[in-house]
């Protein structure tokens, strides 16, 4: 009997026959780019490459790996896309930021005179405020209503956030007083509309003409109080959330945590530190953050670092509250100190910019360390690469000023240089006449933390 013959491993996609059932299967289990390309392959030689639910599934999975070129691809192979199939693509477009290559396809589908539907509209008037394209999206607003189609709520809620993102509030304003029916999403895209421009009469007018109200409502009336600097009507609104039972997210907690700062109340502030443990936030970097800015601008150093110290993950918006808090507080060594903790923290990966260094120069102004400013002032720029700022230089003047003429301070820095083989002779002579030419100019100027504070 002959021996039988060694057969060579099957191919997951050539048993059993592949139809598009199973082409539609692999497709909504691939888990890479390159499976999707042997899928596609397969696709091809099985001449399924014309069904338009595989097409609109290669370029889904296409898209969701970030590879709209080959999207793209595929789209133009289809010699009759469905109109679901271009709306499909336009919007895979749009959401991997080709907001401008959606828009071309958007006139090549008029070009070619396809089937426009109510999704359309919303999918092009996205990527034409993802691209600033008003122009255009006053076009597509007018196409709209010429096709019947302006009056579906969901086009309409998307028309009218682009218009208040484009600033272009009284638009906004006629889209909504036009509206025939109204969401929740609809009153809610006008309240933050009329807050994002300032408008905050008309926006208590229209939130308490709403006729329900979801978190998202209440959080945004209570950020532009904060906002306006109206601390006791924040909290007002607060209260009577929770009469109405909504419960509060963690924008909410910080708004509010914000508007204690403005009071400068600790004890408000303690309170919705407690509330929101109690109801269970997490301490991560945002709500930390933001209870460290309190705690300090209300006083209480102490536990701004206990809060400080207990959060598990700290982004750079953490470490430069903490730094300036205690740099502010007249604690210089402890803020430099942090700092070097700062650059030696390998897991959190956070680099120092602009704003941790007015911290720490700040800190060297407090303790009238010329020296160490000096060298961390050298550290930033031939380091980090940060281009002094007003601030920077500020604090320079400050410490050159401590040390009473800059003659003084140039020959501290040579005498420093001859123990310390680390620093760069000739780039700290440069820096040194860098601050001598802005002496003149900023000698008036205080120390700012503005870019750090949260309000």
């Amino acid at each position: 009997m002959a021996a039988p013959s060694p057969s060579s491993p099957q191919n997951l996609l050539s048993y059993p026959p592949f139809r598009i059932d199973k082409a539609s299967f692999f497709l909504r289990t691939c888990s890479n780019f390159s499976q999707l390309k042997q899928i596609h392959a397969k696709i091809i030689r099985h001449n399924l490459a014309n069904d338009q639910l595989l097409v609109r599934q290669l370029i889904s999975v296409s898209s969701s790996f970030g590879e709209t070129q080959y999207a793209s691809l595929v789209f133009r192979q289809l010699q009759s896309p469905s109109t679901f199939t271009w709306n499909l693509m336009i919007r895979s477009l749009s959401v991997n930021n080709k907001p401008r290559e959606a828009l071309l396809l958007f006139i090549l589908m008029l070009s070619h005179q396809s089937e426009l539907d109510k999704f359309t509209f919303p999918f092009v008037i996205k990527a034409c405020l993802a691209s600033s394209s008003l122009r255009l999206a006053a076009q597509v607003h007018g196409l709209a209503i010429k096709s019947s189609f302006f009056s579906d709520v969901f086009f309409q809620n998307t028309l009218m956030d682009l218009y208040f993102k484009c600033g272009k509030p009284d638009c906004g304003r006629k889209v909504f007083d036009k509206m025939p029916g109204r969401s929740i999403v609809s009153w809610t895209t006008m309240l933050n509309g009329l807050v994002s421009s300032s408008q905050l009469d008309s926006a208590e007018i229209i939130f308490n003409k709403m006729p329900s109200r979801n978190f998202v409502s209440w959080t945004a009336m209570i950020t532009a109080y904060v906002k306006n600097r109206r601390p006791d009507e924040a909290f007002q609104l607060f209260r009577r959330m929770q009469d109405d039972n909504v419960t509060p997210n963690e924008f909410t907690i910080v708004s509010l945590l914000q508007a204690s700062t403005q009071l400068g109340s600790l004890t408000m502030g303690k309170w919705i530190h407690d509330y929101a443990h109690r109801n269970g936030f997490p301490l991560d970097c945002f709500l930390g953050t933001a209870l460290i800015d309190m705690y300090s601008k209300c006083g209480s150093l102490q536990d701004a670092r206990k809060v400080f110290d207990v959060m598990q993950s700290k982004s750079l918006a953490t470490w430069n509250a903490m730094i300036t808090s205690l740099g502010v507080h007249g604690f210089g060594e402890e803020a430099l100190s942090l700092f070097e903790e700062m650059e030696e923290e390998e897991e959190g990966g956070v680099e120092p910019d602009a704003i941790t260094f007015v911290g720490v120069l700040s800190a060297c102004v407090n303790t009238g360390n010329v020296r160490e400013g000096l060298r961390y002032f050298t550290r930033m720029m031939q380091v980090y690469s940060i281009e002094p700022i007003q601030e920077h230089d500020a604090c320079m003047v400050q410490l050159l000023e401590q040390a009473q003429e800059v003659v003084k301070v140039s020959n501290l820095v040579d005498s420093s240089m001859d123990s310390d083989p680390n620093l760069n002779t000739s780039s700290d002579i440069e820096t040194m006449d860098r601050v001598n030419d802005r002496h003149e100019t900023w000698s008036q100027q205080p120390v700012m933390f503005s870019k750090w504070d949260a309000d």
